[in-house]
């Protein structure tokens, strides 16, 4: 089957679009879009263990929307895989503080039995 033929959209709260601008690829530029895609989804689905809860959940308690915490940590992960490829860095990796782990502290379940 060829992949460009398929349909990209796997994501729920991610777009091709803003992930294209997160990775500050031009838009006309499309070798990428289903990878790009995948990684997106990729996000969604890391976010969700890491909050343990469903993100539908954590959208129904807000009115309908996804907060903007929640989606610029997926942003945040999409540019990390993205950048890096493979699981060994050969430079001197280190977090940027207030990150990731930072906007999503505030949502995280720590009930557990959420998903």
């Amino acid at each position: 089957m060829n992949v460009k033929n398929r349909s990209t959209k796997t994501m729920n709260y991610l777009d091709l679009d803003i992930l294209k601008k997160q990775l500050n690829i031009d838009a006309c530029f499309t070798d990428d879009d289903a990878y790009i895609s995948q990684l997106g989804e990729v996000a969604e689905q890391r976010v969700a263990h890491h909050l343990d809860d469903n993100l539908e959940s954590i959208v129904a308690d807000n009115n309908g929307v996804l907060p903007a915490p929640i989606k610029q940590a997926m942003l945040l992960y999409v540019g990390l895989l993205y950048a890096n490829r493979e699981g060994i860095a050969f430079a001197n990796p280190y977090e940027i503080p207030l990150a990731y782990k930072y906007l999503l502290a505030s949502y995280k379940n720590y009930n557990h039995s959420a998903i």
